[in-house]
């Protein structure tokens, strides 16, 4: 199977996590498009900052009402038990999304692509790279097989020899091309993408987070 290792140890992990994988990527399908809102919040937090917090987070932002209140995000990303970094940058991010997200909403319903979805959220919402962008997709049942290449997936790719080292920075070009190397894997081994991701995830971290 090409030049791909450790497989061995891939095939065990999957078959011991492949049903709680397989769950929660439903759950993801199932979010409601009312939903939306706090999941791309979720996703403005997450970088350089811990998912925990950013989960906590999301939740107090639905339980405040924010979409639909005048509130200011910025005391809540700095609190110090869910403290989110670079908080005063995010919160303009949260807020510009806000003021926009009629039109995001559009567009996530639309009947374009996912691929052709998130080269939009890229070029249009602030804070959103290809990563973070695929990152939202994924959470909302949308991204139909692109990856989320954070750290923890490049790891394992590199690992099983999908590449050959660690990219230092993740240029479009960059990112598409690693991403295809992953589908091409992802058909090699028989394990969808998307199921992939969520099994390097947990076993990077030892749990199955969004």
């Amino acid at each position: 199977m090409k030049h791909y290792a450790h497989l061995d140890e891939l095939f065990e992990a999957y078959r011991s996590k492949r049903s709680a994988i397989r769950r929660r990527l439903k759950e993801y399908r199932q979010i409601p498009p009312d939903r939306y809102f706090y999941e791309l919040i979720y996703c403005l937090m997450t970088p350089q900052s811990s998912a925990v917090h950013a989960m906590h987070l999301q939740q107090l932002f639905e339980s405040l009402q924010f979409k639909e209140t005048d509130l200011d995000p910025e005391p809540l990303l700095r609190r110090k038990d869910s403290y989110i970094r670079f908080h005063k940058t995010k919160s303009q991010w949260i807020i510009e999304m806000k003021s926009r997200y009629d039109m995001i909403f559009n567009v996530l319903v639309s009947p374009i692509s996912a691929s052709e979805k998130r080269e939009w959220l890229v070029n249009n919402v602030k804070g959103l790279s290809y990563k973070e962008s695929t990152h939202f997709l994924r959470n909302i049942g949308k991204n139909d097989k692109l990856a989320i290449l954070d750290r923890h997936i490049l790891r394992y790719l590199k690992h099983h020899r999908v590449i050959k080292s660690l990219p230092k920075t993740l240029t479009r070009k960059r990112y598409l091309k690693i991403e295809n190397q992953f589908s091409e894997f992802s058909d090699s081994v028989g394990i969808l993408v998307d199921e992939l991701d969520l099994l390097f995830w947990s076993n990077a971290t030892g749990e199955i987070l969004k």
